[in-house]
């Protein structure tokens, strides 16, 4: 999954359907915001779908505003052994979830849709100096139920832009700009010595 990393480092996977629009677009995204603060974070994304395909003209123009080039992903087929090897699974949807735990069961934990890590994130308070990714996630954990994810709902997923006009995409990447910004934000929290305007 990606470049070569510290022992120390997070990996993260990014899940949708078809790979070719949200979660490439929260890739980037989440690779940009983490770069930014320090993170010791890599990121991949892949989809359930058959992959090889490129990305969808209007989620390449989105972050292109952003100033992220997106023309040269292919998208990935989601395996168990991408799952094995995750820290961090955040899904676009709850039917994604449901795909995710089917393929690879033991990956339950630490899988979320990126609604739902948010949500859990501001109730439970941001990951501590010290606390483990683990640790901050069983926290975050507590009363979820496998069930659960058979139920959809509308709070939990991001919408699914393929195929509509480019403002569907624009919506979308709204969304997930500030869904990912506050995922970096809670999980990994600036140390004093890496936060804007220190003498670090």
């Amino acid at each position: 999954m990606g470049e070569r990393l510290s022992p120390e480092a997070t990996r993260v996977l990014v899940v949708c359907t078809a790979n070719q629009s949200r979660s490439p677009m929260a890739e980037v995204l989440m690779r940009r915001r983490h770069e930014a603060v320090g993170a010791a974070a890599s990121v991949a994304s892949a989809g359930s779908r058959r992959g090889g395909e490129p990305p969808s003209s209007g989620s390449v123009r989105a972050m292109a505003r952003r100033g992220l080039d997106l023309s040269g992903h292919r998208s990935r087929e989601l395996t168990a052994n991408d799952l094995a090897g995750a820290d961090l699974v955040l899904c676009m949807a709850r039917r994604h979830c449901r795909e995710v735990v089917v393929l690879h069961p033991p990956a339950w934990p630490r899988t979320f849709t990126l609604r739902e890590l948010v949500r859990r994130g501001e109730a439970a308070g941001q990951r501590q100096p010290g606390q483990t990714l683990d640790e901050w996630l069983g926290v975050l954990g507590v009363g979820r139920v496998r069930a659960a994810l058979l139920a959809e709902d509308d709070d939990d997923d991001v919408a699914d832009p393929i195929g509509g006009p480019d403002s569907a995409y624009e919506a979308t990447a709204v969304l997930l700009e500030r869904l990912v910004d506050r995922v970096v934000e809670l999980t990994f929290p600036q140390s004093p010595s890496t936060e804007p305007g220190s003498n670090g």
